[in-house]
């Protein structure tokens, strides 16, 4: 029963936090406006009406300079990983953000976070020096002591970028019982244990899902249902499936599929992956080809069926994000200084492009809160 409930609370927690995720269905179809946060050069704030797609600025933080953010599952602050992990409160009713403070890491910094269910640890990525850590958070949203940290071994088989371990992302799973970090570098999704309420990582039983030699796994996420994982493969283009046991904290490879259409023959690295709120479709994003891959999602075998690849609008596209409605998807691409707007198609997952997009200095991440 425990699991049940948590695995619903999960599917709303994916690939944006929803502030008050205990709303109705009805409820969540009558809002008008969410929370949008932009990093780039700064955190930009915007106010995002359901209906029309119209991004109204309402503020930035300036002082900031994350690169990738994650918002508390209370809704009340938003952390962000750069040169540091910095930590802010958010106004739910104007979306102003207010400094806390912030914890130095090392010279090469941090490229992603994740904030555990219980909000007690923020689990951050280390891409320069292949590390996790766990920073705990304190009542008032502040960030605490440091409680684990552990650090990846090991190459691959593409010289100029996988000499050495490169953790690029890190994940826990609805039961929030492991973490999953996906290492460039490796060439592996490696899993720990994770303990909430001590703030400790702990290799799992079964410690790593290998992937293709050269592939470089960059972002990992869950389906809604919990059982179903996948990771998106910079180096080779690709997206992995996985069948996910939460017993034991174990994934087993379904397929492997391209994000790029047949024939295509330029560079490319791919970067976000996301899977949509009601589960059905999963999209996944392409620098070089500019594009979203957008595919199916057979949830019988969670294997990926190809739709479309819709370009972005811009060039360069490092991250997207989908609303928790469902109804949209915001592109942040990062070499054209722009976030485009597009409709969701929800009988078929495809993208329609819509008249609106902002102008943000070199966009990195995006985020979606729900207002109280």
């Amino acid at each position: 029963m425990v699991r049940s409930m948590l695995t619903l609370c999960f599917a709303a927690y994916l690939c944006f936090s929803w502030g008050n995720n205990t709303r109705s269905h009805a409820e969540g179809a009558a809002e008008r406006s969410l929370w949008v946060f932009v990093a780039g050069d700064g955190i930009h704030v915007y106010d995002f009406d359901l209906k029309t797609g119209v991004l109204k600025q309402q503020g930035d933080a300036q002082d900031a300079k994350p690169s990738f953010l994650a918002i508390h599952p209370n809704g009340r602050f938003l952390y962000g990983a750069g040169k540091d992990i910095s930590a802010f409160s958010i106004d739910g009713h104007s979306g102003k953000l207010s400094f806390l403070n912030a914890v130095a890491y090392d010279k090469h910094g941090l490229c992603h976070l994740y904030v555990d269910k219980t909000g007690a640890n923020v689990l951050a990525a280390g891409y320069g020096a292949g590390t996790v850590v766990v920073q705990r958070i304190v009542e008032d949203g502040r960030l605490g002591e440091q409680s684990a940290l552990v650090k990846h071994e090991g190459s691959s088989v593409n010289a100029s970028r996988q000499s050495a371990p490169h953790a690029h992302s890190v994940n826990l799973d609805a039961d929030n019982n492991f973490a999953f970090a996906a290492d460039l570098g490796v060439d592996k999704v490696l899993i720990y244990r994770f303990d909430a309420a001590q703030g400790t990582l702990e290799p799992a039983e079964h410690p790593a899902a290998t992937l293709a030699p050269g592939a470089g796994p960059r972002h990992f996420t869950f389906h809604p249902n919990g059982r179903l994982a996948y990771v998106i493969n910079e180096l080779d283009s690709t997206i992995t499936s996985f069948r996910y046991d939460p017993t034991k904290g174990s994934l087993v490879e379904i397929e492997t599929v391209t994000t790029l259409p047949k024939g295509f023959e330029g560079e490319n690295y791919t970067a976000e992956v996301v899977v949509h709120p009601g589960g059905r479709f999963l999209y996944g994003s392409n620098r070089g080809h500019n594009s979203i891959a957008v595919y199916s999602i057979d949830v019988s075998n969670g294997k990926l069926t190809m739709i479309e690849q819709t370009p972005t609008g811009g060039v360069w596209p490092r991250n997207f994000c989908v609303d928790p409605t469902g109804q949209y998807l915001l592109a942040a691409n990062q070499k054209s200084d722009s976030v485009h707007v597009f409709r969701i198609d929800q009988q078929t997952g495809r993208l329609e492009r819509t008249d609106h997009s902002i102008e943000v200095p070199a966009p990195s991440c995006i985020r979606f809160l729900r207002k109280p």
